[in-house]
């Protein structure tokens, strides 16, 4: 059965996308550069997307992300292990590795990046949180999947702890490796992932810190993973 499709539902969310941690402020030229989108019809759409929280627009004219996407984002998230305790892990990969550090969960037939630590090198994989990438491709994909419960036709590239590598799968320059982090139930949390340049984050280099980051995910594992309070929540409803 096909999905029934609302071209003014899907407009709309061309226009929170296009926001990001680099351009967290865009202009109506640029959100009309950016979407493609006329500007009448991007003010029709912001006008009603205001009146929920979802954008605002200053008095000099600039849009941004309104306060009702923080609030979802926080709701998301408190299924999910907390900020605190990944991002030690984080950045202790990518000090290990100078490559960039996250960890994505499963939201469909698509992965997010939770959170990450980017590489501190001028050329970079650069991931921003809330990124959401298809499940087909990249090691980050690849355990998803796999400890979701899905059929992966070739589960060889796993080691014993649930490990494996891709190299140039989600793009053409880009070598990862990724592995599982686990409840004590067994219950699949997310993927802890390190993805850096393929002429610098070679094979050496990936067998090299995969010690460390299944160590790494143990760690986490043994996290109590509660959500958030509600209390945090209700501070920005």
């Amino acid at each position: 059965m096909c999905a029934v499709r609302t071209e003014s539902v899907e407009r709309a969310m061309s226009i929170l996308t296009a926001f990001s941690t680099q351009r967290p402020e865009m202009s109506l030229a640029d959100l009309a550069e950016e979407t493609g989108l006329h500007k009448s019809t991007i003010l029709r759409l912001t006008n009603s997307m205001a009146i929920y929280g979802f954008v605002q627009r200053d008095k000099a004219g600039m849009f941004s992300i309104g306060p009702s996407v923080w609030r979802l984002g926080l709701i998301f998230r408190r299924d999910f292990i907390r900020r605190e305790w990944v991002a030690p892990a984080l950045k202790e990969l990518v000090a290990a590795s100078g490559e960039t550090a996250s960890f994505y969960v499963r939201s469909g037939r698509e992965r997010v990046c939770l959170y990450r630590e980017n590489s501190p090198n001028l050329l970079r994989f650069h991931v921003e949180e809330g990124m959401r990438l298809g499940l087909s491709t990249g090691a980050s994909g690849m355990v998803l999947r796999h400890f979701g419960g899905e059929v992966v036709e070739d589960i060889s590239g796993f080691t014993p702890n649930g490990t494996i590598m891709s190299e140039g799968q989600t793009n053409p320059n880009i070598a990862s490796v990724s592995t599982p982090v686990l409840s004590v139930a067994g219950e699949l949390m997310g993927a802890l992932t390190v993805s850096g340049l393929s002429s610098r984050f070679d094979l050496d280099a990936r067998q090299k810190l995969v010690p460390l980051l299944e160590d790494l995910a143990q760690v986490l594992a043994r996290r109590d993973a509660s959500i958030l309070p509600d209390e945090m929540v209700a501070r920005v409803s």
